[in-house]
């Protein structure tokens, strides 16, 4: 019950955020890994962004054994003058948070649309999170993925789910995953980093 473990642990963190201490590294990491075969459920639409993904946050859980907080981890980035670097560490959380942010869409939308299809949600998502970031051949094949979704239906059976269950753990997920964003976010504003890059 993948959606069970993700809702649970996003739970977890969302609860550590609004508490406000430094959310741990391994404990984020941790949970978006749980995330990660989602984007392997959507199937060729969202190959870019499961292999993207599953890179970025496997970087954090590494460095989690080191640097213990996502606060720490951006501190040492910017020590070091290796923010916008590739493959800092910095600018590897920000791809992560892109990811969660579009599941949270993506769940956010299969809840209240009628039907079958994937589709139009799918789009929705892609577009509001990654498409800005993307150049015209990555968007185009994109597209042309969102023809090969699974329906509705396939994903909840490759989920082990019925539709009242993972209604429930998707709305428990876009809701705790909200609050983990928003501190994700506010970590890289108040360093004036920005979120956009």
């Amino acid at each position: 019950k993948p959606l069970r473990r993700i809702a649970e642990s996003f739970e977890g963190l969302a609860r550590t955020v609004n508490s406000n201490p430094p959310l741990g590294s391994a404990e984020f990491s941790n949970a978006c890994s749980l995330v990660s075969p989602l984007f392997g459920c959507l199937g060729i639409a969202f190959k870019f962004a499961e292999m993207d993904y599953v890179a970025k946050v496997e970087d954090l859980k590494e460095a989690s054994k080191m640097i213990k907080s996502l606060q720490l981890l951006l501190e040492q980035d910017i020590e070091r003058d290796f923010v916008r670097k590739p493959g800092s560490h910095t600018r590897n959380l920000l791809r992560v948070k892109r990811g969660l942010d579009m599941v949270r869409l993506l769940f956010e939308k299969i809840i209240v649309e009628e039907g079958n299809s994937l589709r139009s949600a799918a789009s929705f998502a892609y577009e509001e999170v990654f498409s800005h970031h993307h150049g015209w051949v990555i968007r185009k094949a994109v597209a042309a993925g969102m023809y090969a979704l699974p329906t509705k239906s396939q994903l909840l059976r490759k989920l082990n789910e019925d539709e009242a269950s993972a209604r429930l753990h998707m709305q428990k997920y876009a809701a705790a995953s909200e609050s983990v964003i928003r501190y994700v976010e506010e970590l890289f504003h108040s360093r004036e980093l920005g979120v956009d890059w």
